[in-house]
């Protein structure tokens, strides 16, 4: 599996925070994580091609 650290501010505590992404299939992926800070649930979203990052979003999560 190829992963690379991503580094980003949480939206809810603004905090500077890193979560590991999977590149090894090219795509859209998209899912929820907790905040290692405040433990708010993000929605995670990124797209990959060749192994980088195309794409990158971190938002508050709407819940389901």
């Amino acid at each position: 599996m190829e992963e690379l650290e991503k580094k980003f501010k949480c939206p809810f505590c603004l905090e500077k925070i890193s979560m590991l992404l999977d590149l090894s299939q090219d795509g859209e992926q998209s899912y929820i994580e907790d905040c290692e800070v405040c433990c708010n649930p993000i929605q995670i979203s990124y797209s990959a091609y060749e192994g980088k990052i195309k794409g990158f979003l971190a938002d508050k999560s709407s819940g389901f």
